[in-house]
């Protein structure tokens, strides 16, 4: 009989830090959709009326929604944080000499686990995250810590992946065998109910479809490893047998191929909450949240190194 843990989908935060230590150099080449989904997310910041004077960007990765939230930003304090060094490393801009006569904002690069932040209660005006959120293990305690950081009028927005989120893959590894293979992630209602059991005020929430079609399952995986996204749940296998079971996979994902191309699709879920005087937070499952299907479409796209 099989030893298996008590949680076959918890995450082990050792295991997500080393992962996008190792994939830092690569990630860039291969964040096509973690690109896109950023660019929607500033696009939403066109119709909310904030200037934060901090601004925590939470899950910074190599920097690129940090550097664009700096520039619609300029007289912000930007703090870039992420739980991966090499991650930062890349992200930093150099502080030459004509930003430093121009008074660019300051940078600071600060190493460390959404779910413990390094940073003073209130201490925030404004928390970005993308595509952070689904490396934490319970969101009840990732938005309890967003929620200390913000200051009374303060805005979170993120972006986090839903269940469906490579569904195909999934699909074709259930047919291989029963380990869990591909990372779990929270449904946008229960995200809602988080939201405001953690004290956020008028969270709004809206979802679609990306999907990402590939040549073959070799070049898909390739791309999921290009950007640290491995499978790190307490459920996965740990045996020795993969090369065994690659025919198998390749056969069971077969299935889904449509006009000579693999999909992975990609359920993206967005959402903003507001802060106001803390008070006592709301108990978990209260209602008031809203659910606004803005978008709902799937959109197909095909990235660089799936040609």
């Amino acid at each position: 009989m099989t030893d298996r843990p008590e949680d076959a989908s918890a995450l082990d935060k050792h295991l997500v830090r080393l992962a996008f230590e190792r994939a830092a150099p690569s990630y860039d080449a291969h964040a096509v959709l973690q690109r896109e989904i950023a660019d929607r997310m500033l696009e939403r910041l066109d119709y909310i009326k904030h200037q934060p004077q901090v601004l925590l960007d939470a899950g910074s990765g190599t920097g690129y929604a940090t550097r664009l939230l700096r520039a619609r930003y300029p007289q912000a304090t930007i703090v870039a944080l992420d739980l991966a060094m090499a991650m930062l490393e890349i992200a930093r801009p150099p502080q030459t000499l004509w930003q430093k006569l121009r008074h660019a904002s300051p940078w600071h690069s600060v190493c460390g686990d959404i779910d413990h932040l390094p940073l003073k209660t209130s201490s925030v005006d404004m928390v970005w995250s993308s595509l952070a959120l689904q490396w934490c293990d319970d969101l009840n305690l990732s938005f309890a810590e967003l929620y200390r950081v913000l200051a009374p009028g303060g805005l979170l927005m993120f972006a986090t992946f839903g269940p469906d989120t490579l569904k195909q893959l999934r699909a074709a590894f259930a047919d291989v065998d029963d380990y869990s293979h591909v990372n779990r992630f929270v449904d946008m209602h229960d995200i809602g109910d988080v939201l405001l059991g953690a004290g956020f005020s008028a969270p709004v929430m809206d979802m679609e479809y990306i999907t990402l079609t590939y040549a073959d399952l070799k070049t898909m995986l390739r791309d999921l490893k290009g950007i640290g996204a491995h499978n790190v749940t307490g459920g996965r296998n740990l045996g020795l047998t993969w090369r065994a079971r690659w025919a198998a996979l390749e056969a069971a994902i077969e299935r889904f191929r449509e006009a000579g191309r693999l999909p992975a699709t990609y359920e993206v879920i967005y959402g903003h909450a507001w802060v106001n005087e803390k008070t006592r937070p709301a108990p978990p499952g209260a209602e008031g949240y809203s659910v606004v299907h803005i978008h709902r479409r799937e959109v197909a796209v095909t990235p660089g190194g799936g040609a």
